[in-house]
């Protein structure tokens, strides 16, 4: 592969993550694979979230900016910044999630054994002050469009994916899991999802954030399966599914 055929290009929204981001984008410097450039885009940030990504840039010539004149949304935001990478690859950190050192190094040996073109990893999880909670997510090796329906085991924080999915599926609707959407849709074409079950993913629950609030994520579960083409029927039986799987997700995680 050529420089351009390996280089990763990370997508990180940012809004407001004055408290969290420095530790974000410190965890994408101290990979073990450096072939990388990190495109940030501030969406329109009232706090000093602007004043720290120009001090990282300042330092790193592979962290690029962008400014969104108004605020997009989270979609729109990943959007933007997947039409400016330059890599062939695309990998996404939200700004208040972390990676260990080893992230992208392990899941390009998956990319080198499997050929695989889609990979995620394991979780573990924090609070929003950084505390620890004893469980972590474990996730299946391979990951078909069918299983994918009776839960979403992706976070988004811990994909590595070719770009080129992206040419005709973009994030949409942020009323909605627009990550998880965009996943049944790109594995409903055949694809593969290859799952390195280890928490390489830090990912951070907040009390604001989609995951925090149960009520709004089972209805947001709901309008993703409308989305993506089911009828309500279909859409409230793979709903149940979701609610039953992450009753079990998140006592392992608070319990352990």
């Amino acid at each position: 592969m050529s420089e351009k055929e390996n280089l990763i290009s990370i997508i990180m929204p940012a809004y407001n993550c004055e408290k969290y981001i420095v530790d974000a984008i410190s965890s994408v410097i101290a990979q073990s694979y450096q072939n990388w450039e990190l495109l940030v885009i501030d969406d329109g940030s009232k706090d000093n979230t602007l004043k720290i990504i120009e001090e990282f840039v300042s330092k790193d010539s592979r962290i690029r900016i962008l400014i969104n004149k108004i605020n997009m949304g989270v979609s729109a935001t990943r959007n933007r910044g997947i039409e400016n990478a330059n890599g062939d690859w695309i990998a996404f950190l939200d700004s208040d999630d972390m990676w260990k050192p080893y992230k992208l190094e392990k899941q390009f040996k998956i990319v080198n054994r499997h050929s695989a073109e889609f990979i995620f990893t394991g979780s573990s999880y924090i609070n929003e002050e950084g505390e620890p909670f004893k469980g972590i997510f474990e996730v299946p090796s391979i990951l078909s469009y069918k299983k994918l329906r009776n839960q979403n085991v992706i976070s988004c924080s811990s994909v590595l994916m070719k770009k080129k999915f992206f040419k005709s599926i973009k994030m949409e609707k942020d009323e909605i899991h627009e990550d998880y959407a965009a996943w049944l849709r790109i594995l409903k074409l055949g694809v593969t999802a290859y799952g390195i079950n280890e928490p390489l993913l830090i990912y951070r629950i907040s009390k604001n954030s989609k995951s925090g609030n149960k009520l709004k994520t089972v209805k947001m579960t709901y309008k993703v399966f409308r989305f993506v083409g089911f009828n309500p029927v279909v859409s409230a039986y793979f709903m149940t599914r979701h609610v039953l799987n992450s009753v079990l997700k998140y006592n392992r995680i608070y319990s352990d």
